[in-house]
């Protein structure tokens, strides 16, 4: 059965715009009709936690700044260097009705089918390794993709009646494998396991990129990113 979902390569932004443009996607999900994969990356160096977690604590973890408190869950992730990815459904697609831990596990799957496409061999978490509690990419959680063993990629995932969002992060970066090659790989799986059909993202409207900005202002603010 075909599917049909948007494909975006947004480039790379600020944090608090990287927020902003998931939150804003997910906002506009059932209006967009279909589920959408974004890919992106960083123009400086940052770090975002889990909405739940304690600024100060995280603050004490890390050096990166700006620090910008997620619309998801999850722990501390540096961002720089590393493959930003995510994906975006709508109420009444299938995705939307299944588990917390099964769309954890349909999101790693996926980008181990991408890698097995570009021959990198990775394994799916069996359990967790509670090494650096809070912290996203020391240790690893169950359903965790590892690469000879070690974590090389995690998601957070926020669920309302607006949608589904799932962030990704894929570090350290696969050696010998580009970015462009990983992106047309998780194409291709999707088309081949899925059916997907892949259209370009509409351009964002007025309203869109309106709502982006107002965002973009509440994910830079103090008053957000240290409400707790």
């Amino acid at each position: 059965m075909r599917e049909d979902w948007y494909w975006w390569n947004s480039a790379e932004g600020d944090a608090a715009g990287n927020m902003a443009w998931d939150e804003a996607l997910l906002e506009a999900a059932a209006g967009l009709g279909r589920p959408i994969l974004r890919s992106y990356g960083w123009d400086t160096a940052a770090a975002t936690f889990g909405y739940f977690q304690r600024h100060a604590e995280i603050a004490a973890w890390t050096p990166l700044r700006p620090l910008i408190r997620r619309p998801t869950g999850g722990g501390l992730v540096p961002h720089a260097a590393d493959w930003t990815y995510t994906v975006i459904v709508p109420p009444g697609h299938p995705w939307y009705s299944i588990s917390a831990v099964e769309s954890y596990r349909r999101a790693h799957s996926w980008l181990q089918r991408a890698f097995a496409h570009s021959g990198l061999e990775t394994t799916l978490a069996p359990c967790c390794n509670p090494a650096g509690p809070g912290q996203c990419f020391i240790g690893a959680e169950r359903e965790d993709l590892l690469l000879a063993g070690h974590k090389i990629a995690g998601a957070a995932q926020r669920r309302n009646q607006l949608g589904l969002l799932i962030q990704g992060s894929i570090q350290p970066v696969p050696t010998g494998l580009t970015r462009d090659r990983w992106e047309e790989s998780m194409l291709r799986t999707a088309e081949d396991d899925w059916g997907v059909h892949w259209q370009p993202l509409p351009p964002a409207s007025a309203a869109l990129t309106e709502r982006v900005a107002e965002l973009r202002q509440r994910y830079g603010s103090v008053e957000h990113n240290e409400r707790r």
